[in-house]
């Protein structure tokens, strides 16, 4: 099965009343992990990479490795996901690479840490959409800081992320924005700030509605219904996970992510989308240590590996079971990229995600 856009995956959830995790990946291991839960769940796959990511796994090696998880896994619909995006160049590189959805993330400015203004956000992410519709490529966009609600600050990861103190207006996604937002760009989906951030450190308590806005994603989508929304530093960072390192030396220090009952009321106004990494890097890292704990006298990669890849699989059953996307895989459309195009040019998915710039599209094909 080949690799397919995100919108048909996304209007299949929307139809069916789910949503998809999208999980982040570095290496063979994780790649394995998100597969094999997909197989065991039936569920389609979003595997998503930032620049860290794929500046430490090198496109090349992270293409091939996509590739052999569409042949290993041809029952499963998988779309390959830019993470992030901090420019045009960055969002134009990955569709050269072969990725067939990319996030174009104007909220900061292309350093990764200055908040941009809204025009310079419209723009950019304009941008993106001329170059990938062209290409049947998906396009996520970003309206919002994210950032704590608690203390009004950013969170960096791999490199990405807001510095400095942030308004309450930067930190919430206005709706009336919302609206001008998707009409001007054509995006396929919108990431809503509303209070969740990267990282395990997320919330010093358990969330409320006065540092977790879920009201906030409720009423953009009454706004705009036909929208699919995306949820950005979404993992629940359980306890469990955390006791697993902290016992076998490491330091985690008590805190609090987003509850997976939230993420549910989240699908249940719009949200198909759910980013999904914290998680994982706990299980991975708790049972490496748990490994070395039990068996300090072994050094064969495969050993802590091994039990590091269960894992990470069994975070992943679990969210495809708790986000909906369970037993879906074959029912997912298989929409190719050509035929994307076509529909994007055809005005299948409304005028403003018609790409509307021929040159910008020359321009995409010399670099």
């Amino acid at each position: 099965m080949p690799l397919i856009a995100l919108r048909p995956l996304l209007d299949y959830a929307a139809a069916n009343n789910f949503g998809v995790a999208a999980l982040n990946v570095n290496n063979m291991e994780q790649i394995q992990a998100i597969m094999e839960a997909a197989r065991a769940t039936q569920s389609p796959a979003i595997i998503q990479a930032s620049r860290g990511a794929r500046k430490y796994t090198n496109d090349l090696f992270l293409r091939n490795l996509m590739q052999a998880a569409v042949e290993l896994y041809p029952e499963i619909p998988i779309v390959m996901h830019q993470d992030h995006g901090n420019s045009p160049d960055t969002c134009i590189s990955a569709i050269r690479m072969g990725f067939t959805s990319v996030m174009m993330d104007g909220s900061l400015e292309d350093d990764g840490k200055t908040p941009a203004s809204y025009e310079y956000n419209v723009a950019v992410t304009r941008e993106v959409v001329n170059v990938a519709h062209r290409f049947g490529v998906s396009v996520e966009g970003e309206l919002g800081v994210l950032g704590s609600l608690e203390h009004g600050m950013g969170e960096k990861e791999d490199g990405h992320g807001a510095e400095g103190k942030l308004t309450l207006d930067q930190l919430l996604t206005d709706p009336d924005q919302a609206v001008d937002f998707v009409q001007r760009t054509g995006i396929d989906a919108l990431a809503v700030a509303m209070g969740t951030s990267h990282g395990a450190y997320k919330f010093s308590r358990k969330p409320s509605g006065d540092v977790l806005a879920m009201s906030r994603i409720e009423e953009i989508h009454r706004r705009i219904p036909n929208t699919h929304l995306v949820m950005h530093g979404s993992s629940s960072v359980p306890k469990e996970l955390c006791d697993i390192i902290n016992a076998n030396g490491g330091r985690i220090k008590e805190t609090y992510g987003v509850p997976v009952e939230e993420i549910q009321r989240g699908i249940r106004a719009g949200v198909r989308k759910i980013n999904v990494d914290t998680d994982n890097r706990l299980a991975i890292t708790g049972a490496i240590r748990k490994a070395f704990t039990s068996k300090p006298e072994e050094f064969d990669p495969r050993f802590y590996l091994t039990p590091a890849r269960a894992a990470m699989q069994q975070v992943c059953e679990e969210r495809m079971k708790q986000f909906g996307q369970a037993g879906h895989a074959k029912k997912v459309p298989l929409v190719t990229l050509d035929q994307m195009a076509k529909d994007y040019e055809a005005g299948k998915y409304g005028d403003a995600a018609r790409p509307d710039s021929a040159n910008q599209f020359k321009q995409a094909k010399k670099k």
